[in-house]
C-alpha cells in the first residue's frame, strides 16, 4: 500500500496535463472491483516531477510530466472525471491543491473541487521490468494492428483473445487466431541481448490500446515477479505494464500447408475497393465469392431472391482456376492489413486455408513477414 496522503501543490500547463491524464485514464477499468480503482494516483515530487498513475490489479499506466511544484505530496481523485475537467479547462497554466479531503482545479476563472479518496487503499504498482528490447514505434504500430484484428472477441476463451508474442534474438513474431482466420507478422527489433529468448501471451484489446500510444523508439520488457508473469511498454516517459495471460496456446502454425500450388496476384487497393462494393448486397453470414481463373478475380455476393453483385478484377493466375468462398468481412479486414502494392492468394484447394500476404510487383515473390491465414466458408 501506499503512504497516506499529504497536501501537495502544482502548477502546470493546460495542455500537458490533459494529454497525461487522457493517456494514463484509457486504462481504467469499465467495471472495477473496488471504488479506488477509479481513481488516479497523483504524485507530485519536490524535484518538479508529478506522476500520474492508473492501476486495476492487471493493467497499469503512468507518466511522468514537469510541473511547478510548490508542495510535494500524494492525492487519489476520479480519473475520469479529472481527464473530463483538463480537456475543457482553457488553454492557461492550472494549479492544482489538495485542501483537506478535496483538490481544487484552477485554471483562469474556472475552478473545480474534486473530492479525494484514500490513498491507503490504492493497490501498490508493479516493478517494471527490465528491458528486454526496443523496437521503433511505427514499426510495432503496424505490426500489432495487423495481428490484432484476428484475435477472438470472445471473451469465454481468454485465450484466444489474446496475442502470442515470441521472441528469438533480433527476432519478434506476434501470433493471433479466433479459429477462422490466423494472423502471423515477423519483425526485427533491437534485442537486450543476442541470446534472449521468451513466449508471452498478452490481451489483444491491451496490446491495440497501448501500441496506439506510443512515440519514437518502444522499450519492451519481460519479468516473472512474485510468480506473476509481466510485460511493460516504455516509451517517452510513458509506461504500461500488464500481467500476462494464462494457459496454452492452441499449436496452429501447422495449418500453414507445406506447398501451395495456385497463386493469384491482385492489385491490393483496386480489389479493397471491389470487395466493399460487392459486399454490400452480402447478407449476415452468406459468403463472398472469389473465382479465379486466367487473367480475372470475379466477385460475387447474393443468390436467388436477393440482392445480387459481380465485379471482375484483373489477376495474375498461376496454377489451375479455383472458385472459394470468404467472409465478407473478414477478407475486408484482411486486405485493409496489406501495406504492398500487390496481394498474394495462396490456394491449395476450395475448402482448405488460403494464405493473404503482400507483395511488391508482379514479378516478386510474396513477403512472409505477414501472413493471414483464412478459413474458406462453404458456398
Amino acid at each position: 500500500m501506499n503512504a497516506e496522503a499529504s497536501p501537495l501543490k502544482f502548477k502546470v500547463n493546460r495542455d500537458v496535463l490533459a494529454d497525461a491524464v487522457t493517456w494514463a485514464t484509457k486504462t481504467l477499468p469499465s467495471r472495477p472491483s473496488a471504488p479506488v480503482l477509479t481513481g488516479i494516483l497523483i504524485t507530485a515530487e519536490a524535484g518538479g516531477t508529478v506522476r500520474l498513475s492508473v492501476f486495476d490489479y492487471e493493467v497499469s499506466s503512468r507518466v511522468e510530466i514537469a510541473a511547478d511544484v510548490v508542495t510535494a505530496g500524494t492525492v487519489l481523485v476520479s480519473g475520469r472525471l479529472l481527464a473530463d475537467i483538463s480537456k475543457a479547462l482553457p488553454n492557461q497554466e492550472v494549479t492544482l491543491e489538495q485542501i483537506d479531503s478535496k483538490v481544487d482545479v484552477t485554471c483562469s476563472s474556472s475552478r473545480f473541487s474534486l473530492m479525494t479518496m484514500p490513498v491507503g487503499e490504492y493497490p501498490a504498482l508493479p516493478q517494471v521490468p527490465d528491458a528486454s528490447g526496443t523496437v521503433a514505434a511505427g514499426e510495432f504500430q503496424n505490426a500489432v494492428s495487423q495481428v490484432t484484428i484476428a484475435t477472438s472477441k470472445d471473451d469465454t476463451l481468454p485465450i484466444l483473445t489474446s496475442v502470442r508474442v515470441e521472441i528469438e534474438g533480433e527476432k519478434v513474431t506476434l501470433l493471433a487466431t479466433d479459429r477462422y482466420r490466423l494472423a502471423v507478422r515477423e519483425f526485427t527489433w533491437n534485442p537486450g541481448r543476442p541470446d534472449v529468448s521468451a513466449v508471452a501471451l498478452l490481451r489483444g484489446r491491451t496490446l491495440s490500446d497501448v501500441s496506439k500510444s506510443l512515440g519514437g523508439d518502444v522499450t519492451i520488457g519481460l519479468s516473472s515477479d512474485a510468480g506473476k508473469d509481466l510485460i511493460s511498454f516504455t516509451s517517452a516517459g510513458r509506461v504500461t505494464t500488464s500481467l500476462l495471460v494464462e494457459g496454452e496456446y492452441p499449436k496452429v502454425r501447422s495449418l500453414f500447408p507445406d506447398s501451395v500450388p495456385i497463386h493469384a496476384i491482385v492489385e491490393t487497393g483496386v480489389l479493397r475497393e471491389a470487395v466493399r462494393r460487392v459486399s454490400l448486397v452480402a447478407e449476415r453470414n452468406t459468403p463472398l465469392r472469389f473465382e479465379v481463373s486466367d487473367g480475372m478475380l470475379t466477385l460475387h455476393a447474393g443468390t436467388g431472391d436477393d440482392a445480387q453483385a459481380s465485379e471482375a478484377v484483373e489477376a495474375v493466375l498461376q496454377g489451375e482456376s479455383i472458385t472459394v468462398g470468404f467472409n465478407p468481412h473478414y477478407i475486408a479486414e484482411g486486405l485493409a492489413a496489406i501495406e504492398s502494392p500487390y496481394v498474394n492468394f495462396s490456394f491449395t484447394q476450395p475448402m482448405k486455408p488460403v494464405i493473404i500476404s503482400g507483395q511488391k510487383d508482379l514479378e516478386s515473390s510474396a513477403d512472409e513477414s505477414y501472413r493471414y491465414l483464412l478459413m474458406p466458408t462453404r458456398i
